[in-house]
């Protein structure tokens, strides 16, 4: 890879990623200023006291921007007594306006409001999931006339000092994208490309850029994609982070961290939006949490700079595209098998049966078998410490290499070594076992690993993300191909901000294909906590699915129905459906493009109105929605990928 092309300043060194100023009102950002954080009001825009009231209870929460729905000219209108109204009782928060198929909403929005906010997908086309083979001079006639669209609202936000974010959604990408580019990261990024140029033309650069989707590995290459295309046509613009319809609850939490914290990691990002199905004055004190774990990560311990190769440097995988990791397999470990979970236990003084309820396994008595949840972890690290008595059949026991040698019955038993004792190893006696490792010990040694070696990454270093990234590229220059455990440990810290890094730090490796298992060490935390957060991280990155995802929208004020009540209502009726996708939209704008992924959809089209898809297609229409749940389960039953719950 050319490093002069690459998306980010340094794989090793932590930096801000530098973007040009952007002013919003009377709070800028780009360049040196902190990352800034924003919501969007859920509340009806036409209904001025409680926008006004929501909107302050978001700014006392930390928001720096405030986002508010603009489907027609008649709530772009009241935008004005909104503003009036915050600004009287003293809040100058900047208000963004956010528009979708309305321009002329969009043109009086930015004659009021301090930024507009287009969607490129459907602000100058309607979607009809038509593909059409364009020629060079079809297509260029498209642009001409998206041209003549969008170039009256760039105009008046030069004129007014209005700032603008375009801003890419994967799943409202317009026909003519998807026509040329398809259903690609690429395509998110000319879609948004297409419209900066027409800014640019008319030497307006108050832009703001997103690359928003609900799949965080898209959303993530896309990101990279757009700074790495920027640079080819030398632009620096800012950009607004976020995972849409990222869902509620500690579920919605890590998966935005690991979409948003991803890229923090790197560096990337100005300004944040954590989209939950909740209140929105939840959302900023998440946001803030990501952004500032980066406030001192400028001081982290040195890590090895890659090698290069004609002063350019060359890693052995692509940041822009998904593949996983080359690797053997050791037992039930890399290669092909799903990634792994470990849980330490090896602090505890004793170790009983109970103690598995936590991590997935429990106990029936009076059958005198263990029952299995899809998320039991894999393995329990024990370290030193003894377990007498009959463990579920899919369970392994890692102990330390001293502890396990004494054992007289070893089955389901592994050693783990560090590189003091690695040597000890007997291959014949030890089909399975593990190598903690760190950075140093990794470089410094010119040891040969066995084919049955699983080496585990751990760091202590602050920017310990990167540091084993590092590692992982060493065994790709090396051809190392045994797998990889990722290992973590977290000393005093909360549970929010616990199932925030660990999304973050294992979230960011998963999406570039690395690591064949997860190992969080966290005494702090309850085992519960521990064992879902490492399932969740594993769900929000694709790489093992072991629940129902759900798509489901923030809210705003095109919402058509109650969406945190509805979603829960789904949530019961179908949480034990393992791997299916509901996306749950409050309105046709986040309606089947925005749910581009789900299995099935619930879209409200009216008030209290209800249409229900299957993928992307309609299947029923304005169904009530005291009825629109059953009649979910219904179509869900039709095509196939309905079961029972299990009672245990």
């Amino acid at each position: 890879m050319d490093s002069s092309l690459l998306y980010c300043n340094s794989l090793t060194q932590y930096s801000r990623y530098k973007t040009r100023e952007v002013t919003i009102g009377n709070i800028a950002l780009g360049a040196n200023n902190p990352i800034r954080i924003q919501s969007m009001t859920t509340t009806d825009t036409m209904n001025t006291k409680a926008t006004v009231e929501q909107s302050i209870r978001m700014i006392e929460s930390g928001c720096d921007y405030i986002r508010i729905t603009a489907p027609s000219i008649n709530e772009a209108q009241n935008l004005k007594t909104i503003k009036k109204e915050l600004r009287e009782k003293g809040y100058n928060t900047p208000l963004i306006a956010d528009i979708h198929f309305t321009p002329n909403a969009a043109e009086l929005a930015a004659r009021i409001v301090e930024k507009v906010r287009v969607n490129p997908g459907n602000y100058a086309d309607k979607k009809k999931f038509e593909t059409i083979n364009y020629s060079d001079l079809t297509y260029e006639s498209e642009i001409e006339r998206i041209r003549k669209r969008f170039t009256p609202l760039v105009k008046i936000c030069k004129e007014y000092g209005t700032a603008m974010r375009i801003g890419t959604n994967h799943g409202s990408l317009s026909d003519r994208i998807l026509s040329r580019y398809g259903d690609t990261p690429l395509g998110m990024v000319e879609s948004a490309l297409e419209f900066l140029r027409i800014c640019e033309e008319n030497n307006f650069h108050q832009i703001v850029l997103s690359m928003k989707a609900s799949n965080t590995k898209v959303m993530v290459e896309a990101y990279r994609l757009l700074i790495q295309k920027m640079q080819l046509e030398s632009m620096n613009y800012p950009l607004h982070l976020g995972v849409t319809e990222a869902g509620d609850g500690e579920d919605g939490r890590i998966k935005s961290a690991v979409g948003v914290g991803t890229l923090l990691e790197d560096g990337i990002g100005d300004t944040i939006r954590v989209s939950l199905t909740e209140d929105p004055e939840f959302e900023a004190p998440v946001a803030i949490a990501l952004a500032n774990r980066y406030a001192n990560r400028n001081n982290h311990t040195s890590i090895p700079a890659i090698k290069k190769e004609n002063e350019k440097i060359v890693i052995p995988y692509s940041p822009y595209e998904y593949l996983r990791r080359k690797s053997i397999s050791v037992g039930n470990i890399g290669n092909t098998n799903v990634p792994i979970v470990i849980a330490d236990f090896s602090s505890k003084k004793n170790i009983s049966s109970a103690n598995f309820f936590a991590l997935g396994y429990s106990y029936s008595v009076q059958l005198d078998k263990w029952n299995i949840s899809d998320m039991a972890c894999d393995y329990i690290f024990a370290g030193d410490n003894s377990i007498d008595f009959e463990i579920p059949g899919t369970l392994g026991i890692i102990l330390n290499y001293d502890t396990w040698k004494k054992l007289s019955n070893k089955d389901k038993k592994y050693p783990s070594f560090n590189i003091h004792n690695y040597e000890q190893r007997d291959t014949n006696k030890t089909s399975l076992h593990f190598l903690l490792l760190n950075i140093e010990e990794l470089f410094d040694t010119a040891i040969q690993f066995d084919a049955n070696t699983t080496l585990v990454f751990n760091t202590n270093n602050m920017h310990g993300m990167a540091e084993q990234r590092r590692m992982f590229i060493e065994l790709g220059v090396r051809n190392i191909q045994n797998p990889v455990i990722i290992k973590r440990n977290y000393g005093q810290i909360s549970e929010n901000d616990f199932q925030l890094h660990v999304a973050t730090d294992f979230g960011a490796l998963l999406l570039d294909g690395f690591g064949d298992g997860v190992w969080i060490q966290a005494d702090d935390i309850p085992p519960t906590i521990v064992n879902r957060t490492a399932f969740g991280t594993l769900q929000a990155t694709r790489s093992r699915i072991s629940k129902t995802e759900y798509i489901s929208c923030p809210s705003c004020g095109r919402t058509l129905f109650d969406l945190q009540e509805t979603t829960q209502k789904i949530r019961q009726r179908t949480d034990h459906l393992k791997g299916l996708k509901i996306g749950i939209m409050g309105c046709i704008v986040n309606g089947p493009g925005e749910m581009a992924d789900a299995d099935y959809g619930y879209v409200g089209t009216g008030i209290d109105k209800i249409t229900l898809y299957k993928g992307k297609e309609v299947v029923l229409k304005n169904i009530e929605s005291e009825k629109a749940v059953d009649a979910l389960i219904d179509l869900i039953r039709k095509n196939g990928d309905w079961m029972e719950k299990e009672v245990v």
